[in-house]
């Protein structure tokens, strides 16, 4: 099922786009939940992790680019999708990687076709995850939604899309099961998930989400292999 949101702070506008996204998807078969803000700030609080945002972004108080660029600080993979009345914002919208940008009033074809290509992004999503303990709770760890670990002693701090979540752990079996996914032990206290890497040289590389992190001299040249390879699944044309 996916998770939508739509933000709008005009009641009305948003109640209305919200029924045309539950009325498309319907008609399609795709199950979804919406959910409706009638402002950034409650979006922002919101616990769920929406797949899909509709923003609009002539908003009072928080508008919806701001909205945007503080949301993207901690869902950095989620679709983004801004609605608006003006093009005035439509190069910005880059800036924080929207997916789409829709004028109002909005097309209900364009909208239809838009929302199908959001879901098969949103659907192509690896779906396997890890289970990890703390404090006698058993939590899942999707791992298209981690950039890294990272850890300090037994205290494992696992670095991604939702922010950090800490709990005891061995790099060691961490580094068993997960080889052959896609993740690499590129210093003895790093694991990274290579899909994420942007940037890297000998001393250290760059994350997606503008974090910087140490390449072990010795591991450097596995490291290179290792990330060509994922960049060739991925579909990076090298």
């Amino acid at each position: 099922m996916f998770s939508i949101a739509v933000c709008d702070d005009e009641v009305i506008e948003c109640c209305h786009m919200a029924k045309k996204i539950k009325d498309i998807l319907e008609e399609l078969k795709i199950p979804c939940m919406i959910r409706r803000f009638c402002n950034g700030r409650e979006l922002l609080q919101a616990s769920e992790s929406f797949d899909i945002v509709f923003l609009d972004i002539m908003m009072q108080d928080l508008d919806g680019m701001k909205t945007a660029q503080i949301f993207r600080e901690k869902s950095f993979d989620k679709i983004l999708i801004f609605i608006s009345s003006s093009r005035e914002y439509v190069f910005d919208a880059y800036d924080v990687e929207a997916f789409q940008y829709l004028l109002k009033p909005v097309d209900e074809t364009k909208l239809k076709r838009v929302l199908l290509k959001a879901v098969r992004k949103a659907g192509s999503r690896s779906q396997e995850f890890i289970v990890v303990s703390r404090e006698r709770q058993k939590k899942k760890l999707f791992l298209d939604d981690i950039y890294y670990f990272e850890i300090k002693g037994r205290i494992v701090d696992v670095h991604g899309t939702e922010g950090i979540f800490t709990y005891y752990g061995q790099i060691g079996e961490l580094e068993d099961k997960l080889r052959d996914k896609g993740f690499f032990r590129c210093h003895k206290s790093f694991l990274i998930n290579l899909k994420y890497v942007e940037v890297y040289n000998r001393q250290e590389v760059t994350m997606e989400n503008g974090e910087n992190i140490v390449i072990a001299k010795r591991r450097y040249e596995e490291f290179c292999q290792e990330v060509l390879k994922a960049m060739r699944k991925h579909g990076g044309i090298l």
